[in-house]
């Protein structure tokens, strides 16, 4: 019995290259390269350009999932890329990048900075406006909630940096 991810063959696109050697995959496509170093009780077989995983042994079955899907981000990151968006909600906040620094104020006393970390990209379309691209999933993930978190949504007037397809769900005010 296999994960329901892993029993899943990976179909690799024509322009992504995949190599395994001493439990390191190396996944080249045109936005660059990636590696992933993979759990030794999973086995990966490669036919043409289609790749099948499969647990060592029966305790290992999430894992092969797990290996499976992080493959997947892999490929998609190489050949697509990931992005996150995020929006500037409240009077006078704003967000401006500098060369590799991202200039926020977010209604502090001090401009907050936010060095942007290498292999990612950042874009400031509008004032309030912030697009985290890069080819990495957990590192545009983490880019992007390391931007929010230097004021998240408040849940009164719902102020504050939050995700693009996010929703706040706003309370009510205390009544007299």
């Amino acid at each position: 019995m296999a994960s329901r991810i892993a029993k899943n063959p990976l179909q690799l696109p024509e322009a992504v290259n995949a190599e395994f050697k001493d439990n390191v995959v190396t996944v080249k496509g045109p936005k660059g390269t990636q590696t992933l170093d993979f759990h030794p009780n999973v086995i990966f077989k490669m036919e043409e350009n289609i790749i099948h995983i499969a647990p060592a042994n029966d305790s290992d079955i999430a894992m092969a999932g797990t290996m499976r899907s992080l493959l997947g981000n892999l490929v998609i990151g190489v050949t697509e890329g990931f992005q996150k968006k995020l929006l500037l909600v409240g009077v006078g906040y704003r967000a401006q990048l500098q060369g590799d620094v991202l200039n926020l104020s977010l209604g502090f006393s001090h401009p907050v900075k936010f060095d942007v970390p290498e292999g990612v990209k950042i874009q400031t379309p509008s004032q309030t406006e912030i697009v985290i691209e890069g080819m990495d999933k957990q590192q545009v993930g983490q880019v992007a909630a390391d931007i929010r978190s230097f004021r998240p949504p408040e849940p009164y007037k719902g102020k504050g940096v939050r995700y693009a397809d996010e929703q706040i769900i706003l309370k009510e005010t205390k009544k007299k």
